[in-house]
């Protein structure tokens, strides 16, 4: 089948020409990869090659971060995996009690600029052999012919507005954003939420951005009444007495609202659009010298200093998520619609055990017991299968993420939704108290990777991957972390043996979409603490 004729059937299916509702947003890859043409996007999604993508403009990125990607082995038409980055600002509807110098003598009110938005017309992408090339020192694809500075540093990119630069000081909080998006049963919820989620995190940000600008001492006095009433910001609200509020409180509770009002807007959406599926989702976001990790579903992020490991979100599945799905059925058994059982047996009761006793545990119960098997005991286990085979009524082997409203379980009509959470677990790591270097890097990603890859086999790749590019050669120093990423797809691609994609020590590959981040750390920490020294903020 031809690319034209296969674009249009893929049409179909998503229903630009059916009678179904209309898309919201037409499927495409990573804005930043700059597959603009059907032709371009048909060619990564070969199924045959699986080619590795990465971008050829690295600018797209912050921080010449890593991004690479390769399509299934067949499981599915498309990509589903999803993935967006962005850098934006807040802005405070007021100044601080304490401005330094350069604010005490010029006070300018600007209005606020929109976000940096991405480059439209970069050059197109880099294949495998044309990065593995410029490693090995040959350019003959021309990568260096890209506008990036010689300092491997970062700076500015060239898509900042010039008002921005000149104003940011005292008015605006800067933030980074990265985000993958892991779909299933189609593409259209993670398409959804690449293209959104940024945008109701920013909303959500935006709300508390005074608060943001106070230290946590003064905060904390005002949510508990102990402030002025003058000094707090319009419609501020106390808490009781009995919570303490941070700033890191505040972005973790805009975090987890987003996430929330993410999945509510899909819900809403689906009623009017055309919007398959659910996804993961897995986002990082750089604020005040920190790194804030939202996860919701089983993408991984993990901290790789040298050979160490460190743990940024835990994966959430059926396996993991048992005793919260559990009780929720032993809670609300009108949810299992007598079809299932939240009970758990160390083995599945069959006919023959009617009247037997085997070892089982309830809900509430940590350890096990005994129980005479009755009839309603034989229903279809609320969990089913172990390990990375489970299953939430036996229909879906994730537990987290957006999506899924009309999912029911296989072959009855028992919603499969009120199982699964929107909620994130957030980590945070403070960057300014960490003695960072070039090798010190944020692993983003989807459950490709990490199906067949250690946190510690990944950390040992993207070091492998690093000391390939000397520091003293600043040409191909800045393509690293794309490097690196490249690598972490590649080990868990592995290579087609005998119709099977094995890794390089011979084991079975992953045969799913895989999506990579790797976003080194100590580039943002510099950034801000230069950001923070013009500032002088309150904030260190």
């Amino acid at each position: 089948m031809n690319v034209v004729v296969s674009v249009f059937v893929e049409s179909i299916k998503d229903g630009e020409y059916s009678n179904r509702p209309p898309l919201k947003f037409r499927y495409a890859r990573p804005t930043f990869l700059q597959l603009t043409s059907d032709d371009e996007v048909q060619v990564s999604a070969d199924h045959i090659i699986r080619p590795i993508i990465v971008p050829r403009d690295i600018t797209k990125l912050p921080w010449n971060s890593g991004y690479a990607e390769a399509i299934n082995a067949g499981k599915s038409v498309r990509n589903e995996d999803q993935a967006a980055t962005i850098r934006g600002h807040l802005y405070p509807s007021k100044t601080t009690s304490i401005k330094t110098e350069v604010q005490e003598s010029i006070e300018v009110k600007v209005s606020p600029p929109e976000d940096t938005k991405p480059i439209e017309n970069g050059p197109e992408i880099a294949t495998e052999t044309e990065l593995n090339n410029l490693a090995d020192g040959n350019d003959s694809a021309g990568l260096r012919n890209t506008s990036v500075p010689e300092d491997p540093k970062f700076t500015t990119p060239p898509s900042t507005p010039e008002p921005l630069r000149k104003t940011e000081i005292g008015h605006t909080i800067p933030w980074i954003y990265f985000a993958l998006f892991d779909g299933h049963a189609g593409s259209g919820v993670a398409v959804a939420a690449s293209s959104t989620l940024h945008e109701i995190v920013k909303a959500k940000l935006q709300e508390v951005a005074d608060l943001l600008e106070l230290p946590d001492d003064e905060l904390n006095l005002m949510a508990k009444g102990s402030h002025e009433r003058s000094s707090q910001p319009a419609g501020f609200q106390g808490f009781s007495n009995d919570r303490d509020v941070t700033v890191d409180s505040l972005i973790v509770g805009a975090l987890e609202s987003a996430f929330w009002e993410m999945d509510r807007l899909i819900a809403n959406d689906k009623r009017q659009y055309t919007m398959t599926g659910g996804c993961t989702a897995l986002v990082a976001v750089f604020m005040f010298g920190k790194l804030y990790v939202a996860n919701a579903g089983d993408s991984r992020a993990v901290i790789c200093r040298g050979t160490k490991t460190f743990p940024m979100s835990n994966d959430f599945t059926p396996e993991t998520e048992r005793n919260r799905i559990r009780k929720l059925g032993h809670l609300r058994p009108e949810l299992l619609g007598g079809e299932f059982t939240h009970l758990e047996f160390v083995r599945r009761p069959a006919r023959k055990d009617l009247g037997e006793k085997i070892l089982y545990r309830d809900a509430f119960m940590s350890g096990w017991s005994y129980k005479s098997i009755s009839m309603e005991d034989l229903k279809f286990p609320l969990i089913y299968g172990e390990g990375k085979r489970s299953r939430v009524l036996a229909t879906i082997g994730v537990t987290r993420g957006f999506g899924d409203h009309d999912l029911k379980a296989l072959n009855t009509d028992v919603d499969i939704k009120p199982f699964l959470s929107s909620e994130p677990e957030v980590k945070i790591f403070n960057l300014l108290e960490e003695e960072l270097t070039d090798g010190d890097v944020l692993i983003m990603g989807t459950d490709g990777l990490w199906d067949v890859t250690t946190n510690e086999k990944a950390a040992e790749v993207v070091q492998k991957s690093l000391d390939h590019f000397p520091a003293n050669d600043a040409q191909r120093y800045k393509y690293r972390y794309t490097s690196a990423a490249q690598d972490l797809v590649m080990h868990a691609r592995g290579k087609l043996r005998d119709r099977n994609w094995r890794t390089a020590d011979n084991k079975y590959a992953t045969i799913d979409d895989i999506s990579v981040f790797v976003i080194p750390l100590r580039p943002y920490k510099d950034e801000y603490c230069q950001l923070n020294a013009k500032k002088n903020p309150l904030r260190h």
